[in-house]
Order: structure tokens, then C-alpha cells, then sequence
């Protein structure tokens, strides 16, 4: 199984930046964690700040991973293109928040990619990577 991680804007700050709202733990500290735990697969991590750039990761490997796990950031709310982007392939999408965006700025309160997704898991901290991909291996 091959799972691709896509993180979008500031997320690369990720241990470094608002502490009280993502926690102290480097994504990269995180993947190696997860891909301990889940050894006998593939996790491929892409980030980006760029909107162009995560649109072409998920054209890039929409119809060949087996499912993808996206934490698009600010995007989630404002991105039309990603939400597309996310309906034209074939791979399923599960995204994921940090936080729960619902005790949040209202404006974190509406996803543009939600429609076109699996399912969308928030608040768990950097666990809601886990909850999506055990979802994905389980089906």
C-alpha cells in the first residue's frame, strides 16, 4: 500500500510555530513516527506553500496511490482549484486538521475540499494523520 501525505502552507513551521494551537513536534519527528507504526507501508510526505504545487503533487499521484492524507492549510478555506483538483482524480482523499477549525476563526469553519474528499478528521492533533491513514488502510 502507498499512501501520499500532502501538508500545505506554514505546516513546514510545524514545532516551531503557535505551540498552544499544533504542539512542539516537527512533521518530519511525526513521519518517521508514523512510518514505524505503519512499516509495512509505503508514506510518501510532500509540503508546499505553493497552491500550484500541491495541485500538481495530487495530479502527480491521484491515479496511482492507493490514498492520500491532506492537511492543505489556509487553503482548505479559500482554495476552488484544490477542491477540483481533489475531484478529478481517482485516489481517495481523507483531510485532516491539526485543530479542530470548528473552535476557530469562523472563516476556518467552511472547507472548499470537503465535498470532494472521503472523509475530513480535525482536532486530534498530529493524530488525525493516523486516524486518515488507518481509515485508508482499513477501507
Amino acid at each position: 500500500m502507498n499512501i501520499q501525505i500532502i501538508n500545505g502552507p506554514n505546516l513546514n513551521l510545524l514545532g516551531v510555530r503557535e505551540k498552544s494551537i499544533y504542539g512542539d513536534t516537527s512533521f518530519e519527528a511525526y513521519l518517521e513516527q508514523l512510518r514505524t507504526r505503519f512499516a509495512n507501508i509505503t508514506i510518501n510526505y510532500y509540503q508546499s506553500n505553493v497552491e500550484g504545487e500541491i495541485i500538481n503533487k495530487l495530479h502527480e499521484v491521484g491515479f496511482s496511490a492507493d490514498g492520500i492524507v491532506i492537511n492543505a492549510g489556509a487553503y482548505t478555506h479559500t482554495s476552488v482549484a484544490i477542491g477540483d483538483a481533489i475531484a478529478g482524480i481517482n485516489t481517495p482523499v481523507i483531510e485532516v486538521h491539526i485543530s479542530n477549525v470548528y473552535k476557530r476563526e469562523e472563516f476556518r469553519h467552511s472547507s472548499l475540499l470537503a465535498r470532494n474528499c472521503k472523509g475530513v478528521i480535525a482536532g486530534f492533533g498530529m493524530d488525525s494523520y493516523r486516524l486518515a491513514i488507518e481509515n485508508l488502510i482499513n477501507g
